[in-house]
């Protein structure tokens, strides 16, 4: 296996759905962050472009994107749909063929427009049409057992209940995130990473105001008895995240390029889809057993917290290591912009790692009960 390297990452502000980015396809803006990509490291060509994307119109959607960023047309760009693992899976996918030899460099990431999806329909031919009205969704199935678009809110529900985690325990890891969210926006952390989409220029979901009587105040949604609220489960948003990845032979090429992490492996894998937020830890578990590690040597861990109750378990496995888990905050505040997500936890591992070295792992789960993980060091 060759090396692979993170030679930078970027990120657009996380707009609110109908927020800053309502009007702009994603497409456009995702073009933006590919094109200051090249600019900044003075590149004309890729050997590959790969883009998560969930929800958007199809069409290998990426490809249209990379050809209104006007990169070459011969460059190949295919899409990538792991639902919310899917910024994630494109970057392994890269990663992969980076390690193989069969390129030597790629963007790899994910975007999405919430504020865009568009309305789907099954064919009248179709045995779920009766159960949609007109036959119209807006959310796949993503179980044999469950056709519903609350898919996702009744997984989460499940393991909440499945591990007795509370209506408390989720409304204080809600907190924590905004709090942390609100901290890393005024100190500037992220800066240098997040391109301005015309007037949208930050991130539009934290709430640095945000208090424990708010959060008490949500109404469960599912009902009487439950414990997610929209308080302990994330917005979905608008945004991008693309990383250039790079094999060592165009390093070697490039003796003026400073890589900003190394790849050390990525892991994929599925689980029950009725509980799908149990991913991230199934998933990141995996990657590091694979690696000979365990989360103790890690210097700092991203998981996309779709729900408070992926914050829950992973505090119950590894309570000593809170300090090191979403340091900048996660998606609790800053919202899912789901194809992007992977990607975006890419762009903030990078930056709450030590520049002086350290290893660290994101790992996102997705719906139908999947995870990506990926697992990186810094270059000293």
């Amino acid at each position: 296996m060759e090396p692979v390297y993170v030679l930078d990452a970027l990120r657009t502000p996380l707009a609110a759905k109908r927020g800053g980015l309502r009007h702009v396809r994603p497409e456009s803006f995702g073009a933006k962050l590919l094109q200051e990509l090249c600019r900044r490291h003075g590149i004309q060509w890729v050997d590959g472009i790969l883009g998560g994307n969930a929800v958007g119109t199809g069409g290998n959607i990426t490809r249209l994107m990379a050809l209104m960023a006007g990169l070459p047309e011969r460059i190949p760009a295919y899409t990538v749909d792991m639902q919310c693992a899917s910024g994630a899976a494109a970057l392994s996918t890269g990663y992969a063929h980076l390690a193989c030899g069969l390129w030597d460099s790629c963007i790899a990431g994910g975007f999405e427009s919430i504020s865009l999806q568009p309305l789907r329909r099954y064919s009248p031919e179709d045995e779920r049409y009766g159960t949609m009205p007109n036959g119209t969704y807006t959310t796949a199935q993503f179980s044999p057992t469950e056709l519903s678009p609350q898919a996702m809110l009744h997984g989460a529900e499940r393991v909440a209940q499945a591990e007795g985690i509370s209506r408390e325990e989720l409304d204080r890891w809600a907190l924590r995130s905004h709090q942390r969210a609100a901290r890393t926006q005024v100190s500037g952390i992220l800066e240098d990473a997040i391109i301005a989409i015309g007037q949208c220029r930050a991130d539009e979901g934290i709430h640095a105001s945000i208090s424990e009587r708010l959060l008490r105040r949500m109404p469960p949604l599912l009902g009487p008895g439950t414990a997610t609220t929209a308080g302990n489960a994330c917005r979905t948003n608008d945004g991008a995240a693309f990383a250039l990845l790079v094999s060592a032979k165009w390093l070697k090429a490039h003796p003026s390029a400073r890589p900003k992490a190394r790849i050390l492996g990525t892991a994929a894998m599925g689980g029950n889809p009725l509980e799908s937020p149990r991913g991230a830890m199934n998933t990141g578990d995996l990657l590091l057993k694979m690696q000979g590690i365990s989360y103790e040597d890690l210097d700092a861990i991203e998981f996309n917290e779709a729900f408070a109750v992926i914050d829950a378990l992973f505090e119950r496995h590894h309570p000593d290591l809170i300090d090191r888990y979403n340091r900048l905050g996660g998606a609790l505040a800053y919202g899912h912009p789901y194809g992007a997500s992977g990607a975006v936890l890419l762009v903030h591992l990078l930056h709450s790692l030590n520049p002086a070295g350290g290893k660290g792992l994101l790992s996102i789960a997705g719906a139908g009960g999947m995870g990506t993980a990926i697992l990186l060091e810094t270059c000293k």
